[in-house]
């Protein structure tokens, strides 16, 4: 049995999500549908995190166990032949038999992006929020170091959509990198405007976590909320308290990080 790891681009536009749905056109389904052509059996797409509908990824990690004697090599060609444009294989390889994408991830890195300028170039409407009205960088910057270290994050989740799940699950998270920096856009169409790149560096995420920390961000910003009401808001624990849900399309899965041991297993990574 062999176990192949893939790292994955995708333009989540398109898609709802990482997770198959049934009729719905999603990240796993597509990759799950080509896997299967090529084996002739039905096999489990693994993926490191379940992207929400309109969420990238530019580091992705999936992975599945098959018999085939295709290479990590060929199935990477096989993959881009056959799936849509907007997913693409950027590196395969053959991992030990005990690797999992998901359970052995020991942390994973997003980014939200931020135009902050009056015309969003058409080339970057897809993959970055616009904020045309003024937003105070400094204090968002301060708001967003608060965020790092263990906390409570219940006010800055979306409900599982079951009261019983709600209450079962553990809503404390381990926050290493919390970060907002400033670039001049480099698309020669904005006009030297400004993108903001919020970047959050976690061992796991609840649902919508990332976009309603950056929504609450986005509110300190605007003077609606202040950076000493985040460890207020982390006390509350009430999601209605908190900054509104960033919308997806800023959001970019960027990477997904394993112990040196699992790298080191890594057989024949492109």
């Amino acid at each position: 049995m062999h176990n192949i790891k893939l790292t994955l681009a995708y333009d989540g536009t398109d898609f709802s999500g990482w997770q198959i749905q049934p009729g719905q056109s999603t990240i796993q389904g597509a990759l799950t549908e080509v896997v299967e052509k090529l084996t002739q059996c039905r096999l489990t797409m693994n993926g490191a995190g379940r992207t929400d509908a309109g969420v990238h990824a530019t580091g992705q990690v999936a992975n599945f166990q098959t018999q085939s004697s295709l290479s990590a090599e060929e199935f990477q060609r096989a993959f881009n032949a056959l799936l849509p444009a907007s997913i693409r294989v950027v590196a395969a390889g053959e991992v030990a038999p005990d690797f999992h994408a998901r359970w052995d991830a020991v942390a994973k890195i997003y980014r939200y992006r931020i135009f902050c300028g009056r015309i969003v170039p058409p080339f970057l409407w897809r993959y970055v929020q616009h904020e045309p009205s003024p937003l105070d960088f400094d204090a968002m910057a301060e708001a967003a170091r608060i965020f790092e270290g263990e906390h409570d994050f219940t006010s800055f989740a979306a409900s599982t959509g079951s009261e019983e799940d709600d209450r079962e699950r553990t809503t404390t998270r381990m926050i290493y990198r919390s970060e907002l920096l400033r670039t001049v856009c480099e698309d020669p169409a904005s006009g030297g405007a400004e993108e903001w790149v919020y970047t959050v560096r976690g061992r796991s995420f609840l649902r919508y976590m990332v976009r309603k920390m950056t929504g609450t961000l986005v509110d300190v910003g605007r003077g609606k909320l202040r950076a000493a009401d985040i460890p207020e808001l982390f006390a509350l624990r009430d999601r209605a308290k908190s900054g509104p849900t960033m919308p997806p399309h800023g959001l970019c899965l960027a990477k997904v990080e394993y112990p040196e041991a699992t790298n080191a297993r890594t057989i024949g990574d492109l």
